[in-house]
């Protein structure tokens, strides 16, 4: 397993089940430890952002090295997880605002949603993980820098 994408894929695996149990803790108006929890899940998941940007500029990308007959399949699921990600990112951006800002109507009303993009992202992610380097030996890694520059 490599290392880099093994490790990003755990730390939003992380922060999709801290979201999860900072949702309980909410239903359970435990309000102080909802509020951990979800900067814990927020810092875990720009950990994966970390991670997951550095080994893309440094590293690269790796492309699918799975049956050329179902490739078309897999890129149609990769671009929708990335949809999903960027989209639950911004999410998770604004709802964290608003929260910090104190706006708990408003909080109130795109957590839920926030939450349920975040948990299909995460889900959608291991599967791309597990797509690309588990059930299918791994495609070419190329750097970003060798993909623009040729260096």
């Amino acid at each position: 397993m490599p290392l880099l994408p093994t490790l990003s894929t755990i730390f939003i695996v992380v922060s999709a089940v801290l979201v999860a149990i900072g949702w309980v803790l909410i239903a359970r108006d435990k309000r102080a430890a909802h509020k951990q929890t979800m900067v814990a899940a927020a810092i875990s998941a720009l950990t994966f952002f970390i991670i997951y940007l550095s080994r893309t500029v440094i590293v690269g990308n790796t492309s699918f090295g799975g049956p050329d007959d179902i490739k078309v399949y897999y890129t149609i699921f990769l671009i929708f997880h990335i949809i999903l990600a960027t989209t639950g990112g911004v999410f998770g951006l604004v709802t964290l605002r608003v929260a910090f800002k104190r706006n708990i109507a408003k909080h109130r009303k795109i957590g839920p949603v926030t939450s349920v993009i975040w948990f299909c992202t995460a889900v959608t992610g291991v599967f791309v993980y597990l797509l690309l380097y588990i059930i299918y030996d791994s495609g070419t890694t190329t750097n970003m820098m060798r993909a623009i520059l040729g260096v």
